[in-house]
């Protein structure tokens, strides 16, 4: 009996020594010797070696002079990877790629051939007229109610969502009459409080109704004010023109023009992945993207803007992978790779230039 327990403990203790400390000893040694930098998360680090972040994992750039990444259902958030599981009739799905779309689209034909869409999409929009009928942003905000609700409850921007709450919080209380008559035909949504800290997202339609017929043509958008003393103040003003304008109502301009000819842009400039955090794009994705780039670059270091169209375009190619070499998919750019070489190139001239 005593010489049966021996053997099952001696057998305990060598499966834990071998699978719980040789095992994992022998695979971290490995790693750290043949694959060290995939091991350690395949980290990009600055000049200080300090980390800036992962060749495997995307992270957002805004600025003109970099290559942007894919559009992020997990906002970018490594914690948070997710898909938006939106379904192909489901109306946030669309409307989150005309945003996309609006800004940057442009004619494939035509007078306008090679010109964005955007200026004409602001020129419709001031006419504020749609099917007929005036008031465009009402008719926006009736048919797409959720989408005028997520304008005020769902901003990415913590401070965007406070003003936009803030500036509907004082129509609330300049409109109080309207208030309460649409609030007693629709009691569902319970009563907002007129407090600038509270959610005022129930009251998103009867505001941009009202909006609508106050300011005619125009669009409520958050806008940068240097103040007297240099610092930046945002506020929600009216607005003509501007990015807000020619994203969010580029699909009804679309619907009132069905039969325009529209330069196709690639999937992956529109289109999340399934994690939300996919590090690459495609070369054409980046090549569609190129001319805004090379003229950005172009304004900071005072280079003529087609030689550098013609050096970034071959930086693209040179860093550009082909999955299995080749053999499957399309060739494609990291998007950090990209950008931090981008920053090595021409970082300094621009500084220079600048001074």
């Amino acid at each position: 009996m005593i010489s049966h327990l021996r053997a099952n403990l001696w057998l305990l203790v060598l499966t834990v020594l071998v699978c719980s400390v040789l095992y994992p000893l022998v695979l971290w040694g490995i790693g750290q010797t043949v694959f060290s930098d995939k091991a350690l998360g395949s980290l990009v680090t600055n000049a200080k070696g300090d980390p800036i972040g992962s060749r495997l994992i995307a992270q957002p750039f805004t600025a003109d002079e970099y290559f942007q990444p894919r559009p992020s259902a997990a906002s970018y958030n490594a914690t948070a990877s997710s898909p938006s599981n939106w379904a192909a009739n489901n109306y946030a799905l669309r409307d989150r790629v005309a945003r996309q779309l609006g800004p940057i689209v442009k004619y494939r034909g035509g007078s306008k051939k090679g010109q964005l869409v955007a200026p004409d999409i602001e020129s419709w929009f001031q006419k504020d007229q749609f099917d007929g009928k005036p008031g465009i942003v009402a008719q926006w905000a009736n048919l797409h109610n959720a989408m005028a609700l997520n304008w005020v409850k769902t901003n990415n921007d913590p401070l965007s969502q406070k003003l936009a709450n803030a500036y509907v919080a004082a129509w609330h209380r300049a409109h109080d009459k309207e208030v309460k008559e649409w609030l007693k035909a629709n009691p569902d949504p319970g009563e907002p409080k007129p407090d600038d800290a509270e959610d005022q997202s129930p009251l998103a339609v009867p505001f941009f109704v009202s909006y609508s017929t106050q300011y005619p043509g125009t669009f409520p958008s958050i806008v940068d004010h240097k103040g007297a003393d240099g610092k930046t103040e945002k506020r929600v003003e009216p607005v003509k023109e501007g990015a807000d304008i020619q994203a969010a109502f580029f699909d009804l301009w679309l619907v009132a023009h069905n039969d325009v000819d529209l330069e196709p842009v690639p999937a992956d400039m529109v289109m999340s992945s399934g994690s939300g955090l996919d590090p690459h794009i495609t070369l054409s994705n980046a090549r569609w993207q190129l001319d805004r780039v090379a003229a950005a670059w172009a304004k900071k270091t005072g280079t003529a803007e087609s030689k550098l169209h013609d050096q970034i375009d071959r930086l693209l190619v040179q860093t550009s992978i082909s999955p299995l070499g080749g053999l499957v998919g399309v060739p494609l750019v990291n998007v950090l790779e990209i950008n931090l070489a981008l920053q090595g190139k021409y970082a300094n001239a621009a500084g220079t230039a600048g001074k």
